[in-house]
């Protein structure tokens, strides 16, 4: 399965133990990772400007997720209604990459999920996804 993580689910992913953590282990482990430079470049700004890492932690975690599938800019944000202009760049760039599915605990991208041309789904809806799909949950 092709999965694109938006911004706010990897910064929880390096910023903490949990659940995201886990997701994003678990993709890079067994399934497609896809990511969007849109999301590379606002990761790395709140990484830095939030989070206080150093750079050279902040581009190491670039160089891992960089391992997948990277999609460039794409020439235009989604035209599905979602409130804010960056998370339209975010899902125009995981529809660009082909995604099965964008994780994500934005709101705003949560509530256009049933207009979307793939899966949007919170963290945990993804866990539980996988989980059945694999037997084990």
């Amino acid at each position: 399965m092709k999965v694109f993580f938006d911004t706010n689910v990897l910064v929880s992913a390096v910023a903490t133990r949990g659940l995201c953590a886990d997701l994003v282990r678990l993709v890079l482990s067994e399934h497609e990772p896809v990511i969007g430079e849109v999301v590379l470049a606002e990761l790395a700004a709140v990484l830095g400007r939030k989070l206080s890492l150093p750079q050279e932690v902040i581009a190491s975690v670039e160089e891992n997720l960089r391992r997948g599938e990277v999609v460039p800019r794409p020439p235009a944000p989604s035209t599905l209604p979602v409130d804010d202009p960056d998370d339209r760049w975010i899902l125009a760039s995981a529809i660009a990459g082909n995604a099965d599915v964008l994780v994500t605990g934005d709101q705003g991208l949560l509530a256009v999920a049933g207009e979307a041309p793939l899966r949007i789904l919170d963290p945990r809806g993804f866990w539980t996804l996988v989980r059945t799909r694999s037997g084990s949950g």
